[in-house]
């Protein structure tokens, strides 16, 4: 290691910045996010400030002259950006007064490098690769941009207002260090993270005993996570992050291997699903592993296919959690729809065509006898039916009954945004037809005129064409 990460508070004095052009604006919009007060030796004459706004641009000095004379006192740092020559000669000047200078792109004539940086507030992370490759330290940023979570810095901020009187409080430094990770690891660093900083503030100034809270056992929690229609990469991001956190995942039997894998490699993984046909543990028991595995202390996530709030039975578990104290978060998935409106580039809605959407449950075919038909037979509408292979043939039914025409079109779309998705496309009356012809589940129906502006219909009507056009002939 040839360079040594350290951070400058640059409210201890002013920073000299020389060069000109776009790279050192990018320095200066830098420098003033930071707080610092900044001289600016324009070395191509263009102090050009547009883009500033009022507070940042009066921490600017605008000075004048030649930087190579140019006093040196209260001066913390050396900026030199597409400086050229004066650059170089403002290196040697620097070294010889004993001012760290970074000379963009030039390591030679640096005392220190400027890394790639993560900024959340009161916590920064710096990525350096000495000067040798800064695209690989941006490459890393972005990837530590992905998994910090974006309300890092609030959780800093909060234990910072927090941190004197804890110390009072607690004398033994390993029993302080507990606390914080408690808080930090529990319930009230959850509550933080998710905006609810209120009720984090009003859940730490409850503790009554902070030693004993600091010796205590673990407190649980539960994490509803959506899974995604089944590509692993449409993870969001905080839902990875709450599998690498998990020690418990309880998931549904449709979640894929590769999502599972994302996972920490140390975490148990319970299957708590079914599929149609198999008899599962049921929701009751599944409220129980999740409360007991809560009040053991683990940090469990309950996974499931999609989203947890669309016919996964979320709310009924949310409810549970709830009642029996638990503390609970829930990010939301991807779901099928989504998913395979993205794949198979259905628009869900389209302008003066489709103006609403309605989303429908129907795994039995006496799931799609109880639907009030009638309320969708608005043309303008776009149905969504999950789980309703089983029950297409009632689908149909229903609708053509309802007065839906059967030449609406329909796409039966399955295992969406996986390798090996399938899509058919068709019309109402052929729905039943359609799904036969599907290989395997899960799928999703979509009835509408959106269906026509599909990637499988073009290409449909563009195989048909030739046919089409000798038949006109």
């Amino acid at each position: 290691m040839r360079f040594l990460p350290i951070f400058l508070d640059l409210h201890e004095g002013a920073v000299l910045l020389v060069g000109g052009g776009e790279l050192v604006r990018a320095k200066l919009r830098l420098l003033i996010s930071a707080g610092a007060q900044i001289r600016w030796f324009a070395t191509d004459g263009n102090h050009d400030m547009r883009g500033l706004d009022g507070a940042g641009a009066a921490r600017i000095e605008l000075a004048v002259g030649d930087p190579l004379t140019a006093d040196l006192g209260g001066v913390i740092a050396i900026f030199c950006a597409n400086a050229g020559d004066v650059g170089v000669a403002m290196s040697a000047r620097a070294k010889a007064a004993g001012v760290p200078v970074n000379v963009m792109d030039d390591v030679d004539h640096s005392t220190f490098i400027f890394p790639a940086i993560v900024d959340r507030g009161d916590v920064v992370v710096a990525v350096g690769t000495g000067g040798s490759s800064p695209v690989v330290a941006r490459r890393l940023r972005e990837r530590i941009e992905a998994m910090l979570p974006a309300r890092i810095g609030d959780l800093a901020g909060f234990i910072g207002s927090f941190r004197k009187s804890i110390n009072s409080r607690i004398a033994a430094m390993p029993l302080r260090r507990r606390f914080w990770e408690r808080v930090i690891d529990g319930p009230i660093g959850a509550l933080v993270l998710a905006g609810r900083g209120a009720e984090a503030e009003q859940a730490l100034t409850g503790i009554a005993d902070a030693c004993a809270y600091a010796d205590g056992a673990a407190e649980g929690r539960v994490t509803l996570v959506g899974a995604g229609p089944g590509d692993p990469d449409l993870l969001t991001v905080k839902a990875l992050r709450a599998l690498q956190d998990a020690d418990v995942v309880f998931h549904d039997e449709l979640v894929s291997p590769e999502i599972l894998d994302r996972a920490r490699r140390d975490a148990q993984r319970i299957p708590v699903g079914r599929r149609i046909g198999k008899p599962g543990i049921g929701q009751a028991a599944i409220n129980r592993l999740l409360i007991e595995a809560a009040k053991s202390g683990q940090r469990a996530v309950r996974l499931k296919g999609g989203d947890a709030f669309v016919f996964g039975r979320g709310g009924e578990e949310v409810e549970a959690l709830r009642q029996a104290g638990i503390a609970y978060s829930v990010v939301p998935g991807i779901t099928a729809a989504l998913g395979a409106a993205a794949q198979f580039e259905v628009p869900l809605t389209f302008r003066h065509e489709a103006l609403r959407i309605t989303f429908l449950t129907a795994h039995k075919a006496k799931d799609a006898e109880k639907v009030d038909w009638s309320a969708l037979t608005d043309e303008k509408m776009t149905i969504v039916v999950y789980m309703g292979m089983t029950a297409a043939a009632s689908v149909r039914a229903g609708l053509l009954a309802a007065g839906r025409s059967p030449q609406t079109p329909v796409g039966v779309f399955a295992r969406a945004t996986l390798p090996d998705a399938q899509a058919e496309i068709g019309t109402l009356d052929e729905l039943p037809a359609l799904v036969e012809r599907v290989d395997r589940g899960p799928a999703i129906l979509v009835i509408g005129d959106v269906v026509a502006h599909s990637a499988p219909w073009r290409r449909n009507l563009n195989l048909m064409l030739p046919e089409l056009l000798e038949a006109a002939e």
